[in-house]
């Protein structure tokens, strides 16, 4: 199956301002050396605390953020190295559902001006056309016509993210790279606009980067699933094999903090310390200031990712 998206070595760190008249700076090692690759048609599912660099390498792939270093290459284009011209074509092709619906969204526009914007700034289509367009986008999200002349404050969250996702198809694009798009929800929306994406992937050929803190919703919606901490992927694997098979003790205890994932019945890992920050990483292994497993060498020697089997990727002193 072809790849979509391979990301090499990709790293993001930004230069933050301290003290009283903000004189001193200091880096922030958001994103620290990362790989991986989206097959087209695949789901793959970021994972990981607040803080751990996921949205940042969301916001690297869709261009809001230039990488330090490292490549992403989309279809076959190199946007480190791309032209203008290429970049404004890739845009066409991927797009972002943003987290929060009641921020992403302009409240100063209706519905239909919202919906029609990508197709002004990127389609000569004329009105009766971008028109027919509209008209596909409300059907295939759930939404009722009636919608156009309304505001977003005068929807729901789930309808707002509905908008949302719409906009995200104008364009009808390849690659879908969704940041928490959820997590603002009740439970039962969740489950909606979960299926919403799940039906959109099928019926349109969807790719996704899915981005969340919440193993219970990257378990039903991924192929796989990458693990991160502190800016680095600990381990990536399949949905079942990460959910039944974790191997990084960071994953487990990720899995013990939703209890009807994991249903081995097996012992509990307790979290124990602070997250690091990001200001000032540990040496060796990023984990080992919070990890129960750790010994020596996790201390002083970053491990290297070991491949197991069924494609099991872990980086951790315990294997290998």
């Amino acid at each position: 199956m072809k790849e979509l998206v391979i990301v090499k070595n990709l790293i993001k760190h930004f230069n933050a301002s301290k003290g009283l008249f903000k004189a001193k700076t200091e880096t922030v090692y958001a994103v620290n050396n990362i790989s991986f690759s989206i097959q087209k048609g695949e789901t793959l599912s970021l994972v990981g605390e607040s803080g751990c660099g996921k949205s940042t390498v969301g916001k690297c792939l869709i261009g809001l953020e230039k990488p330090t270093s490292g490549e992403i290459i989309i279809d076959g284009t190199n946007t480190t190295t791309a032209t203008k011209k290429d970049i404004k074509n890739l845009r066409k092709k991927v797009q972002i559902i943003f987290q929060n619906p009641y921020s992403s969204l302009n409240p100063k526009m209706t519905v239909e001006e919202i919906l029609k914007e990508p197709f002004i700034i990127n389609t000569n289509l004329s009105k009766n056309e971008i028109k027919n367009e509209l008209s596909t986008l409300l059907d295939i999200t759930g939404l009722s016509k009636n919608f156009l002349s309304r505001y977003p404050h005068e929807f729901s969250g789930g309808q707002r993210q509905r908008i949302g996702i719409a906009r995200a198809l104008a364009l009808r694009p390849e690659f879908i790279i969704a940041d928490e798009p959820v997590s603002a929800l009740d439970v039962s929306v969740q489950a909606q606009i979960l299926n919403l994406l799940q039906d959109l992937k099928k019926e349109l050929k969807l790719t996704y980067l899915f981005i969340s803190h919440d193993l219970s919703v990257v378990n039903y919606i991924s192929d796989r699933i990458a693990v991160m901490y502190l800016g680095e992927i600990v381990e990536t694997a399949s949905s079942d094999e990460i959910c039944y098979h974790p191997k990084h003790p960071y994953t487990r205890i990720l899995l013990d903090s939703a209890p009807h994932i994991n249903k081995s019945g097996s012992k509990k890992i307790i979290l124990k310390g602070d997250l690091p920050s990001p200001h000032n990483l540990p040496d060796g292994c990023k984990f080992h200031t919070r990890c129960p497993m750790a010994f020596d060498k996790c201390r002083s020697v970053s491990p290297h990712t070991k491949l197991l089997e069924n494609n099991h990727c872990v980086k951790c002193h315990l294997y290998g």
